[in-house]
């Protein structure tokens, strides 16, 4: 049933959740490596999506699937979770919280661009002037300011940010074509990408459980930036009258992000930053990019389907 005060009601809930994963990983970085926070947090994530599939009946559906379905759950677990949440949680281990999180929502950018050549999508010039502003946003962040020296921050920091929003763009553009229905989709590649990450632990790292913040912050990465979050957005889509008004208040994300990690992890937030982050933001309002109605379009016509 369609009723717009509970869909925007579900849609704060899931921003207020986004705004605080940021400050989530970096918590969780403190007590373990990267690939260990993936391997704990993506087991959460395997785990909490099988119930909810027991809960709405459907995960003796996963039995009577095709081979081919497998097959690509098999492929597209390889890059989402395994290898976009490697390159976005090294993100995170190399920058302050607030410049990771202010890259990796370049990615709708980046999906602008991807799409020329791989959907084959026509370039305007509003496209381009929106991709210069973000860009220039993105400038500042990775210079702290030094645009006239062009002196970055961390180099390599800003390559895995700007890296995680590439592979994700690049996922969804695959993931446009892929017609499963959505929540089956996601725990069959989180089931595919945890066993690759479990193998990289293995041989790269090491199996390690340290009870405390560190531990409980990878099951809240896991709960609330891979699982439970996207269950509560895609009722708030799928209750409201209008996606685009309920899209909208994903803007608010990584701006409310700053403040949860300036609060909790007492990291100072530079001008650079709400600059840059300003310039991204407005680049993509100006480009009407809504990045996580853009992430769940598709389900939500599912949804109404």
């Amino acid at each position: 049933m369609k009723n717009q005060k509970q869909a925007m009601a579900y849609a704060g809930i899931a921003v207020l959740l986004w705004s605080t994963v940021a400050t989530g990983m970096k918590l969780a970085l403190a007590s373990f490596d990267y690939l260990q926070l993936l391997f704990w947090s993506s087991g959460t994530a395997v785990l909490v999506l099988g119930i909810i599939l027991v809960v709405k009946k459907r995960f003796f559906q996963l039995f009577k699937l095709p081979a081919k379905a497998i097959f690509k759950s098999a492929l597209y677990g390889g890059i989402n979770p395994f290898l976009y949440y490697i390159v976005l949680f090294k993100a995170y281990d190399l920058l302050p919280a607030q410049e990771a999180q202010a890259l990796n929502y370049t990615w709708p950018i980046m999906f602008s661009l991807l799409a020329i050549p791989l959907l084959k999508q026509k370039m305007t010039p509003k496209n381009l002037l929106a991709i210069g502003i973000s860009f220039v946003g993105v400038l500042i962040i990775a210079t702290r300011g030094n645009l006239v020296n062009l002196s970055f921050s961390n180099l390599q920091g800003v390559m895995f940010g700007l890296g995680s929003a590439i592979i994700w763009a690049a996922f969804w553009i695959f993931n446009i074509k892929d017609e499963r229905e959505e929540l089956s989709k996601l725990f069959l590649n989180f089931c595919f990408g945890f066993v690759y990450i479990a193998i990289s632990v293995y041989f790269f790292s090491n199996f390690t459980m340290e009870y405390g913040i560190g531990l409980w912050s990878a099951v809240y990465v896991g709960l609330f930036e891979m699982g439970i979050t996207f269950i509560i957005w895609s009722i708030a889509l799928k209750k409201s009258y209008s996606a685009a008004g309920v899209s909208k208040l994903v803007y608010l994300v990584p701006f409310l992000s700053l403040v949860v990690i300036y609060l909790i992890l007492r990291e100072p937030i530079g001008l650079p930053t709400l600059m840059g982050l300003f310039l991204i933001i407005s680049g993509l309002v100006y480009d009407k990019i809504s990045f996580r109605q853009l992430r769940f379009s598709r389900n939500r016509k599912h949804n109404e389907r």
